[in-house]
């Protein structure tokens, strides 16, 4: 099979959009911004040994490469406008692709996200999908405009993706540990939500916002030093799903917390007089200084690809 019969079979049905004006089939995608708007455009990349295995199902990889590049529109308060997918692989194989394309359209149909382009290559198995949002003009999320005093808040719950991943690895045979956890944590590794409508909801209200992809120290310190501030963390606020709790036990599901990644909820921080958004919860605050401070001492801050 060449490469364009590729490109035909698998991912030319998923370039249909509102804002689409023409998709994959020439040299280029021609899409359509609202006046005044600002286009806001990230790309993450997929690598076989680094972000998934062999024994991955392609149909994961698939989606959570398009939901993890779509987690910083929404940490960037961006409507999602269309992406692009380069794909390299080894040689052909339908039935991984099968998988892949399955998991792209589920991700691409979620998001508001039609496949526009890309480019397939000969070579190591990786993925790298480029997302493409837009939002009005001076109103992007930023991770610079922490201010003392506001409140440091989080969607969702964390340290489930970091146990998920342990279990896919095998780190916890032989442990009784119960089904319906075991697949809650393993879905929140292999389909994690971009928080979008929250992103969108938090513009003009957050002074920062990032989405907690390398664990939730790392993440606060980048905050942190865009803003030039201090950001305190407080233990027993941090969310931790029932779940999580009865799989890893309080202790170490704290340290997953903290330090675990792949979560793609949202940071952010809020003025004292804002309201907090459902589904989110107080963990902190911005006070003056440098630097997180979470009242615990560890080895780890969470992930970084050269270290």
């Amino acid at each position: 099979m060449s490469e364009f019969d590729v490109i035909a079979r698998y991912f030319s049905s998923l370039g249909a959009g509102r804002r689409v004006e023409l998709s994959v089939g020439d040299d280029a995608a021609a899409l359509s911004v609202p006046p005044d708007s600002e286009l806001i455009v990230s790309t993450d990349s997929s690598v076989l040994g680094t972000h998934f295995t062999d024994d991955t199902f392609s149909e994961h990889v698939g989606y959570k490469a398009v939901a993890s590049a779509a987690s910083d529109l929404a940490a960037m308060g961006a409507e999602p406008l269309a992406m692009t997918l380069g794909l390299t692989m080894p040689s052909v194989d339908d039935l991984w692709l099968h998988g892949l394309s399955q998991g792209l359209a589920q991700a691409c149909r979620h998001y508001a996200l039609p496949l526009v382009g890309g480019d397939t290559t000969r070579g190591p198995l990786a993925l790298t999908v480029t997302v493409m949002g837009f939002c009005p003009r001076g109103q992007k999320l930023l991770r610079s405009g922490a201010h003392v005093g506001d409140r440091v808040c989080v969607s969702g719950t964390l340290g489930d993706a970091a146990f998920g991943l342990s279990l896919v690895q095998g780190k916890h045979r032989g442990i009784d540990i119960d089904f319906d956890a075991q697949e809650y944590l393993v879905n929140r590794l292999s389909f994690p939500l971009a928080r979008i409508d929250l992103g969108i909801a938090l513009r003009g209200l957050a002074t920062s916002c990032i989405d907690v992809s390398d664990g939730l120290l790392q993440d606060a310190s980048h905050i942190a030093n865009a803003s030039g501030c201090r950001l305190v963390i407080h233990q027993d606020a941090i969310p931790l799903s029932t779940p999580l709790i009865e799989a890893a036990g309080d202790r170490h599901a704290l340290q997953l917390a903290l330090t675990g990644g792949e979560d793609y909820e949202l940071l952010f921080t809020l003025p004292a007089d804002c309201d907090i958004p459902d589904g989110t919860v107080v963990i902190g605050s911005v006070e003056a200084g440098e630097g997180v401070d979470c009242g615990l001492t560890l080895e780890e801050t969470g992930y970084d690809h050269f270290h």
